[in-house]
């Protein structure tokens, strides 16, 4: 029997999954597949910041800028646990842009957005902040500046739990084999990847959320030859020891016109990215080349006093940026705003594409999706995401510390690194996944790095982990501190849970 629903959506990706939460918080009937793992693709290959894009004000994107700006508090208010405030301090290069023009774009940042709660712009005087310690002694003035910190693989994530409470349909592993119009519907048919078997779905209008895929499923799934709507961009990452103390960031210029970050990541690393080149075939296949480790680390080494080679990356990824192809003759100018483009008439079925956009302005487009929705299949309830918090994000911006006190108290055998790491990740849900475990032998095996089997069961039941993989570098990164037998040791445990309840 086919399943019948107003919304189908084709990727599990941050536009995807907010989508299909906010459609199903208002009233829609929605089902999403996923070819792979939710957030598996770009969602998760960015530079985990929730920020306004400072250096798109050099491109006259100001329109993209303050509807960034504007989301940040929002989000952050949403989902404190995986969102927080950053400072970023950016040194003056001499050689490169101007000092008025830095302080320039800086005022229009701190203006542009509405910004409430973050702190504005300060002039630094490197020689004597200690955010000028890490740097060489040639930089001696400097700005900083607010943006925000996101975990992006976990925001997927928790839009998809949220999505799911509300009644939508998630499947992972599952592929759009097939869209046919047929009786004023779409007929959608999706293979499980995992089993070989297929279904089909019968939806009012489809939402083409496949992100850097996009273009494929067109030509392959509908037959439009040479799609090309999208651009594809690479930017890839390095992480390596971290390279100073404070919990500042940095933002470098160099003389190619681009700019690089350098961010406290998980505790002990530097994440330092990113780069910008198009990328041609499959973005599941998308790996940093030796040139961009290389740029990364020259770009790095000339900032700060630390030299940074090959030899000192312990990570890196890779992921595909499906930018709008505006015609941009570099990468890095390629508008990050997003394009909706509905396709066909209401009588026949309209297929809503989604180009480019970014984890930032991911609510805002859902709900300009939405419109579009409405316009086609008639409309459902009201905006409501704005004030709605996601999954365990039910407390106040300033409260962290003092649920990471109450979590303690309930859970005192967690070293305290490890209870850091499991409030920042599911907030005020760790006692849904703890219960009353009161010494640590209660939360079952022991995996490492403070992983045990009551999280694991908790991720493969509410949040479509299957693999290894799934657990230490989506919904974690784990993956930074496991040993290779403790990798294996997860992915046979796992395997043999799925065995046992397929059975």
């Amino acid at each position: 029997m086919r399943t019948q629903v107003d919304i189908a959506i084709i990727g599990g990706g941050i536009n995807g999954c907010g989508i299909a939460r906010d459609a199903a918080g208002r009233g829609y009937s929605v089902l999403l597949c996923e070819q792979d793992d939710l957030a598996s693709g770009t969602s998760s290959s960015s530079t985990k910041l929730i920020h306004g894009g400072l250096r798109y004000l050099e491109h006259y994107e100001f329109m993209l800028v303050r509807k960034a700006l504007m989301e940040r508090e929002v989000l952050w208010a949403n989902a404190p646990h995986i969102i927080w405030p950053l400072r970023f301090v950016l040194p003056h290069h001499k050689g490169l842009r101007p000092s008025w023009l830095l302080r320039l774009g800086l005022f229009l940042y701190d203006h542009l957005g509405g910004r409430k709660l973050l702190p504005p712009t300060s002039t630094l005087n490197l020689k004597t902040d200690d955010a000028g310690k890490p740097l060489r002694g040639d930089f001696a003035k400097g700005y900083e500046y607010s943006d925000g910190w996101v975990d992006d693989a976990r925001l997927v994530s928790l839009n998809a739990q949220d999505a799911a409470r509300l009644g939508a349909d998630i499947r992972t592993r599952t592929k759009c084999v097939g869209l046919e119009r047929k009786g004023g519907q779409w007929v959608v048919e999706m293979e499980d990847r995992s089993t070989g078997e297929r279904s089909l779905v019968e939806a009012a209008t489809v939402v083409n959320a496949a992100g850097p895929w996009i273009d494929t499923l067109l030509t392959e799934s509908l037959g439009q030859k040479d799609a090309r709507n999208v651009r594809l961009v690479q930017g890839s990452h390095i992480v390596v020891p971290k390279l100073f103390d404070h919990d500042k960031c940095y933002i470098f210029q160099n003389d190619d016109g681009r700019i690089v970050f350098a961010i406290p990541y998980q505790g002990d690393f530097t994440l330092i990215g990113t780069t910008d080149h198009d990328y041609s075939g499959d973005p599941a296949n998308a790996r940093i080349t030796d040139a961009e480790t290389d740029y990364l680390c020259e770009l790095a080494s000339d900032y700060f006093t630390t030299t940074v080679t090959r030899d000192d990356v312990v990570w890196t990824y890779a992921g595909v940026r499906p930018l709008y192809d505006d015609g941009a003759t570099k990468a890095q100018e390629a508008t990050r705003d997003y394009v909706i483009r509905p396709d066909g008439s209401r009588d026949e079925g309209v297929l809503i594409n989604i180009f480019g956009g970014k984890i930032t302005t991911y609510r805002k487009l859902a709900e300009a999706v939405m419109d579009a929705v409405g316009d086609a299949i008639g409309s459902k309830g009201q905006t409501w995401t704005e004030v709605a918090p996601l999954p365990g994000g039910n407390f106040e911006t300033e409260a962290f510390d003092r649920l990471l006190a109450s979590t303690y108290a309930g859970y005192p055998f967690f070293d305290d690194k490890t209870l850091y790491r499991l409030v920042r990740a599911y907030g005020t849900q760790v006692p849904e996944i703890f219960g009353s475990a009161r010494v640590l032998e209660d939360c079952g095996r022991n995996f490492g790095a403070g992983l045990t089997e009551l999280e694991v069961r908790y991720l493969m039941q509410h949040e479509w982990a299957q693999t290894a993989e799934d657990v230490i570098w989506r919904r974690s990164k784990l993956g930074l501190w496991m040993t290779e037998e403790q990798v294996t040791a997860l992915a046979q445990w796992m395997a043999d849970m799925q065995e046992k309840s397929a059975a």
